[in-house]
């Protein structure tokens, strides 16, 4: 299967070639030719699968036979080693917990997936690939770890300079190797920005080759429709739910028991890789953007208009994107029609006076600790529910709450225990290069690394 450019004005590419340059020679984001259906007899069987199963069926369909099927599943099988648990939080709403992996965070699913694929794209290559990240928290720890010593890659992380937790900090900057963490003097769309210009910039192209570990990358979204079908089966297994054959889905336009995902939103990659799995089939009722004060996805579910803003700073610094990459991606997925779009998606957004309410009143009501991500998306799905109270609701839970120590432990004013792997990168010397938000300073840089 081919992939196209969003922007419309470059060739289409091989999945091998979507991976490894990440952008688009125009400057768009690559999207596969077709989505298609699962085919009817793995809704059948999905009960009785473990997560490496699903992924590899999942996969075996978006990626069309581009991989063959014994790289994919030992992929799947490498990626995928640690648990994802789904908790029930209250009488209407569970949390899937994504933050079980190597750096405790959601990003460990497709940077590790990523990794891999990159690594067996370039294993016969003499040719050295360069990756650059834009993060804004997890995206670069995960990466940093998910790419440690990869033959053949080596890793430059943008972040924005005391705009991530110290934990994040710790986890992108002290890994040494084929790491090199860039402290940029500015916001994650700076560093975002910077990176798309790094990647359309002529003299670099002829000096390095160079690829993307965000969610720009379609190798990003493709792992993170896995975790989708296996909530879907955990909650089937809890009687929450109906596992539907497809047809019966294409069928019927509401479910009869209709399940809720409240995806906490930012550059919006989780929740477009969403919104693919539902396109492929996923008997999910309807996806929530979840947003901080950053909300331009609600805006435009309100207006039909996009209109990117500067990133605000907020206890949910992940969720700090002004102008998320991604909604190309979801316009492309409903054809440039916000009614379209509404009919799957709803948007609320919220301050964090209103995120920290949500996390002491889920503490001191049932125990359980939300990270001020998941607390967003706990935020959203209760408006949601305040109109459509029989629904039942899933929260994505994407980092550890010690991620978040301090706001978390003054918020719900109990502690909170960091893992020992966590605690262990707190013992690790920063190590960063500060740069100004200036392509030119970033460009020379790379040209003398």
């Amino acid at each position: 299967m081919n992939y196209y450019s969003t922007n419309k004005k470059a060739p289409s590419v091989s999945l091998r070639e979507a991976v490894l340059n990440g952008l688009a020679q125009d400057g768009g984001l690559y999207m596969p030719e077709r989505i298609s259906q699962m085919p009817s007899d793995f809704f059948v069987r999905l009960p009785s699968l473990s997560f490496q199963e699903i992924a590899y069926e999942v996969g075996r369909v978006l990626f069309a036979g581009d991989l063959p099927d014994s790289t994919l599943d030992e992929i799947c099988r490498e990626s995928f080693d640690f648990p994802v648990p789904l908790k029930r939080v209250d009488a209407s709403t569970h949390a899937l917990e994504l933050f079980h992996g190597p750096t405790l965070a959601f990003k460990d699913f497709a940077a590790r997936f990523m990794a891999r694929l990159m690594g067996y794209y370039v294993r016969h290559d003499d040719r050295e690939l360069t990756i650059l990240v834009a993060t804004s928290g997890d995206t670069g720890s995960a990466a940093a770890h998910g790419f440690l010593n990869v033959p053949g890659i080596r890793v430059f992380i943008l972040y924005p300079s005391g705009r991530v937790s110290d934990l994040q900090e710790k986890q992108l900057t002290t890994m040494g190797g084929n790491i090199t963490a860039l402290e940029v003097q500015g916001s994650f769309d700076d560093c975002q920005a910077l990176a798309k210009q790094a990647f359309v910039d002529p003299d670099l192209k002829k000096k390095m080759r160079m690829g993307s570990a965000n969610s720009i990358n379609i190798a990003r979204l493709f792992p993170q429709t896995f975790y989708y079908w296996w909530a879907v089966e955990q909650m089937g297994k809890r009687g929450q739910a109906q596992i539907l054959h497809s047809q019966k889905l294409s069928q019927t336009p509401t479910e009869p028991d209709p399940i809720i995902v409240s995806v906490p939103s930012g550059n919006v990659g989780n929740l477009t890789a969403g919104l693919i799995a539902k396109q492929m089939g996923l008997p999910i009722g309807r996806f929530i953007a979840a947003c901080n004060e950053n909300n331009v996805i609600p805006e435009y579910l309100k207006t039909g208009i996009f209109t990117p803003k500067p990133s605000r700073a907020t206890i949910s610094n992940a969720m700090d994107v002004g102008n998320p990459s991604n909604f190309v991606r979801m316009q492309e997925l409903y054809g440039h029609s916000a009614d379209a779009m509404r009919h799957d998606l709803s948007a609320h957004s919220f301050t964090d006076d209103q995120t920290r309410a949500a996390m002491r009143d889920v503490y001191n009501d049932t125990g359980y600790i939300l990270d001020p991500h998941g607390a967003v998306g706990y935020c959203a799905l209760k408006e949601y529910q305040k109109q459509y109270p029989e629904t039942y609701g899933i929260i994505l839970e994407t980092a550890h709450p010690a991620k978040f120590k301090d706001v978390v432990e003054d918020t719900i004013g109990s502690p909170v225990d960091i893992p020992k792997r966590l605690a262990e990168y707190m013992m690790r010397e920063k190590q960063a290069v500060l740069l100004p938000a200036r392509f030119g300073a970033l460009k020379e840089f790379l040209i003398s690394s």
